[in-house]
């Protein structure tokens, strides 16, 4: 039997956030845990680099948030990390209020902006 190939296994998900903070939820841990699990189902392939990128609302001031931002992504990080992803594949980037998921004024909370945005390449 030929199996697809690895890039067939290729996760992008998002992971969201309460408000104001950088932990994971249950919900956001499940998800993580899915796209770890899909992965290993294909013992023939390996993880190739991993982007992961905070995000916040516009709730807040904008330096405050480019810093949780980052927390976001780094939280993400470190639970793949914990499921056996190498540190070395991993690359995260915080763009604060930048690219909104869903376009707001100035200080509105969206709860589909605070998110960290995964893609995890398989090959």
């Amino acid at each position: 039997v030929e199996l697809a190939p690895c890039s067939t296994v290729n996760q992008a998900f998002v992971v969201y956030f309460e408000w104001d903070g950088a932990d994971l939820t249950s919900q956001a841990s499940a998800v993580i845990d899915q796209a770890i699990a899909n992965i290993r189902d294909r013992e023939d392939c390996s993880t190739g680099g991993v982007t992961i990128v905070g995000h916040t609302d516009t709730s807040g001031a904008s330096a405050y948030n480019q810093r949780l931002s980052a927390r976001r992504a780094a939280v993400v990080s470190d639970a793949l990390q914990a499921r056996g992803i190498d540190a070395e594949a991993i690359d995260t980037d915080g763009r604060g209020e930048n690219d909104l998921a869903k376009a707001t004024n100035d200080g509105v909370r969206e709860p589909l902006n605070r998110r960290s945005e995964v893609t995890i390449i398989v090959q």
